[in-house]
């Protein structure tokens, strides 16, 4: 279902500046790359807090529409943390360790003998590094590009038009603006009694950045960040056990994918303790300890590791932003509070990512950052929240898309669902890498495409097709009679469209 949104007081002289959004500003040379006070006389259109993956793409896509825009970041890198100390540099170490175990472990079988491969993490991590540099100046390059004023700082409302910069150089300035759009994201949720010293007990961060492989690890948390680094420093050689309070892994996954995805896992060396609660966690010596508990039968148990990853999830961080100075509402679980134009209850304060509402990713605050800034400029925006993909990068990747089949027996909706394995599929054998299954979900009466969920090789690439789709209002048969190139792993899909549909396919 699409949200589509209409502000009632768009921005004067849209026309004008949508026809100066056809050439690019010039920069103030003055403010780009660093802290700058801002002259009395100037006044923005908009001032960004937080050049995270909303923050940024929102204050581009503005300047792009004539308005003049200002961007506010602390970090003193762009891109939030997503690019600096997330999804990229996640990825980065998920690639990387994925291809050495495969090197070690996987090649003798296609015909490759290797001598001895030794792991250099050190240089794994400048392979990093360098990754999220190169899209961090890649940001500052588009800022300059479009003309948005980019400000090194820590951003605190003074007024609802008044925005104090506290600089990272130690000046400080106000901006003035006619429109902000918070977007500070969220921070790591650390477990009550048991702070992270990015050490031993660390958060996503320091399991990012650990100098040497532990023999053992503990990742409290099966979802997404705890599988992923995982699974990491599983491919690199810890022994590592997951603590998950939960009876599944992967939330908001299908059931059905859920526990194929854990014994995959299994398979690979992860062990899991489900329906377990973590009572403490301590460091002693150089290692820790984590007291767990049956959630169910209350048996005590004290596991032992050099390092303990907390991953329980993410909190919206709002800290020292002075919302109380313009009395800008937050919910019970410190989410800002909005309507479906994203305004706060100050008129022209909005707020996107993950300090509001909704899933905490960073596609989701990308398309929230275009459709504010669309709605600024133009009046109207839309975020379709029904087709917003979900992705876990580990090996085989999880996707998913739309609705899981709990979600609609809950809803009492009648389907018919297609599985399609990829041990059927042509690419995925001649790639020796068939783990896994494409499921797709149709109405019963009028073969709509309710949702897509893949655990597979490329799941991440392939779950797209799905979201377009769905995005459409695609039938499984409009899917099925799409010629898709042979072999791919998108036949995958197409032929779970065909047993979705007609109840046959060719392959399987």
């Amino acid at each position: 279902m699409f949200r589509l949104v209409a502000s009632k007081a768009p921005l004067s002289n849209i026309a004008a500046r949508n026809a100066a959004a056809k050439t690019v500003r010039a920069p103030v040379a003055t403010s780009l790359f660093r802290f700058y006070s801002t002259p009395a006389d100037t006044e923005y259109d908009v001032v960004v807090i937080g050049g995270g993956p909303g923050g940024y793409p929102a204050a581009i896509k503005a300047a792009q529409q004539g308005l003049k825009v200002a961007c506010i970041e602390k970090r003193g890198s762009l891109g939030g943390t997503c690019l600096n100390v997330g999804c990229i540099p996640s990825k980065a170490m998920l690639n990387n360790s994925h291809i050495y175990h495969e090197t070690k472990h996987g090649l003798k079988s296609r015909g490759i003998d290797v001598g001895d491969v030794k792991l250099n993490l050190a240089n794994m991590h400048k392979a990093r590094v360098k990754a999220v540099t190169g899209l961090t100046r890649g940001v500052e390059f588009l800022f300059k590009k479009y003309g948005v004023d980019y400000v090194k700082g820590t951003g605190k409302f003074r007024s609802a038009t008044e925005i104090e910069v506290a600089g990272l150089d130690g000046s400080e300035s106000v901006l003035k603006t006619k429109n902000a759009i918070i977007a500070t994201g969220s921070e790591p949720t650390p477990i009550p009694g048991i702070p992270f010293d990015e050490k031993r007990i660390v958060s996503s961060t320091g399991a990012l950045e650990l100098p040497e492989v532990p023999k053992k690890m503990v990742v409290i948390g099966a979802g997404v960040i705890g599988l992923e680094l995982g699974s990491v420093w599983s491919r690199l050689g810890a022994e590592v056990t997951v603590v998950e309070y939960l009876d599944a892994i992967g939330a908001g996954m299908d059931p059905e994918l859920a526990k194929t995805f854990q014994k995959l896992l299994a398979k690979q060396g992860l062990k899991f303790k489900m329906g377990t609660k973590v009572n403490s966690a301590e460091v002693v010596g150089e290692g820790v300890k984590v007291e767990v508990e049956g959630a169910k039968n209350g048996k005590t148990e004290t596991l032992e590791a050099d390092v303990c990853l907390v991953s329980i999830g993410r909190r919206p961080y709002t800290e020292g932003l002075g919302l109380e100075n313009v009395g800008i509402e937050l919910d019970n679980r410190g989410r800002v509070v909005i309507d479906s134009e994203f305004k706060t209850n100050v008129p022209n304060v909005r707020c996107i990512g993950d300090v509001t509402f909704g899933p905490m990713l960073a596609h989701k605050a990308e398309d929230e950052g275009f459709a504010v800034s669309e709605m600024l400029a133009t009046g109207h925006g839309h975020v379709n929240y029904d087709v917003i993909p979900s992705v876990i990068y580990t090996h085989p990747e999880v996707a998913w898309v739309g609705k899981n089949e709990k979600e609609l027996k809950d809803a009492g909706v009648k389907y018919r669902v297609g599985t399609y394995p990829f041990v059927a599929n042509s690419r995925a054998r001649t790639n020796d890498d068939t783990d896994g299954m494409v499921k797709v979900l149709v109405d019963a009466e009028t073969d709509r495409m309710l949702g897509v969920h893949i655990i597979g090789p490329n799941a991440g690439e392939m779950i797209a097709e799905g979201g377009l789709a769905l995005e459409y209002g695609a039938s499984g048969e409009d899917v099925a009679r799409t010629c898709h190139a042979h072999p791919t792993l998108s036949e995958a899909f197409k032929e779970a469209c065909m047993l979705a549909s007609s109840g046959n396919a060719i392959n399987f």
